[in-house]
């Protein structure tokens, strides 16, 4: 993601219908009972301050939440998601976005309905989910995002923001994070120290302990996805790929760069693209990749069920 632009993928189209919304209502930000108000790491984004919002996606990663406020279903989203940036102390930013107040920054997400939440790193934006998600559900795509984000450089740290006096708010208490199992914190550890080995053994163990362990395949997978990328650059995958479309090693490549910045229908449409007329060894390779993207992505997501069936076509 060195080579963003932080422009050129924010295209305005014509209006958001958002009219057909017609749900529980909650009180305004900061009344009890709807969401808190902005400040710690929680920002409402305006016209004026969309552009400066972008740019500093390319120090620290902002996660963008697109919502009424005052409806009851996103309100609860801003809630979790305002825990999640507590939690996390400045590793990414939360910017909301009130989309009847500013309509125009919608648009250049191209938003459909609401709640919807897209992550913005160096200037590009990665469509994260729409519509509710459990608190766990979300704290793991905001893992994703952080992992991306520091694979592709963006580390810095979010300013905590003041309130509207100018005093600094104190950031809620953030939930306890829940205890993971101990081979999941052993791989957990050793990716955080940079040990993709252990991490890849430790989770096997688990795999190997309880086979209905459901996170361990996600883990090993996104492990995986870490070994076959360290040290590679987007740049030069990108035009190995494009001088040699047919190549099925090097579009793996590509593609393992695109899912590492959250470039999910892109990963999964290059390589289902490669199974017409390929070989059996060329079917399996990319058979056996997208399987190890869907437990990345999380079988329940839409996409992967998309995928799925392209690939199921394709192979029989």
């Amino acid at each position: 993601m060195s080579d963003a632009n932080p422009q050129s993928p924010f295209d305005v189209r014509g209006a958001v219908d958002l009219a057909a919304l017609n749900r529980p209502q909650a009180p305004p930000p900061g009344q009890p009972g709807g969401a808190p108000d902005a400040g710690g790491y929680v920002v409402d984004v305006t016209d004026e301050t969309f552009g400066a919002l972008v740019e500093s996606s390319s120090s620290y990663p902002v996660v963008v939440l697109l919502w009424i406020p005052t409806d009851q279903a996103n309100a609860q989203v801003g809630v979790d998601l305002g825990v999640l940036a507590a939690e996390q102390e400045g590793r990414f930013l939360l910017a909301r976005v009130d989309v009847e107040k500013y309509p125009q920054v919608a648009q250049a997400f191209q938003v459909q309905g609401v709640p919807t939440v897209v992550a913005v790193l160096a200037g590009q934006p990665v469509p994260l989910f729409q519509g509710g998600a459990p608190i766990e559900q979300a704290r793991e795509v905001i893992g994703q995002v952080l992992a991306a984000a520091e694979a592709n450089g963006v580390t810095g740290r979010a300013p905590s923001q003041g309130d509207q006096d100018g005093q600094e708010t104190a950031a809620p208490a953030p939930e306890p994070e829940p205890e993971l199992p101990p081979l999941h914190q052993e791989a957990y550890d050793a990716i955080e120290r940079d040990d993709l080995d252990a991490a890849e053994a430790a989770y096997r163990k688990a795999i190997a302990q309880d086979p209905k362990d459901a996170m361990a395949p996600a883990g090993l997978a996104q492990v995986h996805l870490l070994q076959r990328t360290r040290g590679l650059e987007l740049g030069a995958v990108r035009t190995a790929a494009a001088d040699a479309p047919a190549d099925a090693a090097v579009q793996l490549a590509v593609a393992d760069m695109d899912m590492l910045g959250g470039k999910v229908e892109d990963a999964f449409g290059r390589l289902l693209d490669l199974l017409p007329g390929a070989d059996a060894e060329t079917k399996e390779s990319v058979r056996a990749r997208l399987v190890e993207y869907f437990e990345v992505v999380g079988v329940t997501d839409p996409r992967v069920a998309k995928a799925r069936q392209r690939l199921a076509i394709a192979l029989y």
